[in-house]
């Protein structure tokens, strides 16, 4: 039986299909810029935010500040993806350090679930057991934070829809000032009515928002990590598109997994008529490839076997 391989990648496009990638190009300057401001910006609260919740004994602030620093990881893996989108591969590394990014993602996912259980053991503790707090400056300090979350959401405005690491840093930062409007009026009802238990349930809330956003997180890091398909992206729906395309006897042993959190790969045999052309075979693989990448599928192998000739790998 006679292969031919085909082993060319499409690495670089004018527009880019599907989830996670742009329709128009999106200036890497300009991102870079925002990713960083953000991440200053957002660095700073944080360490203001811990140390009022440490001196007041604010477990609404404490676990904020905790969600907001999770966020500032996610703005530094992202700016991270960005810069690693530019290193070439070499003879160790073939895909690059694209990988880096899941890696990443899995370990900030971890981090934050053992978090959760610090939060929930003393939010337990001070629903219990309150404490006297300060609700204005709980207030006050929740204020700037939507102020911080707000400004810095509107630099990624622009850009949400065109990548998924720029929507994403947008949906962060939207939920962070949510949750701090939720802190500032948690604060005004402790200030005008001494419950004080409010600060502990305002610390069980935002442990929730953690929770619900991590834990998506966790199962698709850990999904990427074991060479899963990624989210979005159907076996049966490509293998109906390409069947469907002229030339096309049949498309199998389709595996599908992620080079890194915004870019997929796809190998897969590929069965035409043995009567066909060199010329016919190279446009055929062209059309695959265009049809693949509004599949999000960047970089395509496609293995060519001849109708005739029974593909004799043990699991096609």
């Amino acid at each position: 039986m006679e292969h031919t391989h085909s082993h060319s990648h499409t690495h670089s496009h004018d527009h880019s299909h599907g989830l996670g990638h742009h329709h128009h190009p999106v200036e890497i300057k300009s991102v870079n810029r925002a990713f960083v401001i953000g991440i200053i910006l957002n660095f700073a609260f944080v360490l203001i935010e811990a140390t009022i919740g440490l001196g007041i004994h604010s477990l609404s602030l404490l676990s904020d500040a905790g969600h907001n620093l999770a966020d500032v990881a996610s703005l530094a893996m992202a700016l991270i993806a960005f810069r690693l989108m530019k290193v070439k591969p070499n003879e160790k590394y073939t895909y690059g350090y694209k990988k880096t990014t899941i890696l990443v993602a899995l370990l900030n996912a971890a981090i934050l679930l053992l978090s959760l259980g610090a939060i929930g053991y003393e939010a337990i503790h001070r629903l219990i057991a309150p404490e006297p707090l300060p609700g204005k400056t709980i207030s006050i300090v929740a204020a700037i934070g939507i102020g911080i979350n707000g400004v810095t959401a509107l630099l990624f405005l622009r850009g949400k829809d065109s990548d998924l690491n720029i929507k994403s840093a947008f949906l962060h930062l939207l939920s962070d000032a949510i949750v701090s409007a939720g802190l500032v009026v948690g604060g005004i009802i402790i200030y005008f009515t001494g419950m004080y238990w409010i600060d502990a349930a305002l610390s069980i809330l935002v442990a929730l928002v953690i929770l619900f956003s991590t834990w998506q997180l966790l199962k698709d890091s850990l999904r990427l990590s074991l060479d899963g398909v990624p989210e979005g992206i159907e076996i049966s729906k490509i293998k109906k598109v390409i069947d469907g395309i002229k030339g096309v006897k049949d498309f199998h042993h389709i595996h599908i997994w992620a080079i890194s959190t915004t870019e997929n790969a796809l190998t897969a045999h590929l069965v035409v008529d043995p009567n066909s052309s060199m010329d016919f075979l190279e446009q055929l693989k062209h059309t695959i490839k265009h049809e693949l990448l509004h599949q999000n599928i960047q970089h395509a192998t496609l293995e060519i076997e001849m109708e005739d000739s029974p593909c004799d790998e043990p699991d096609c």
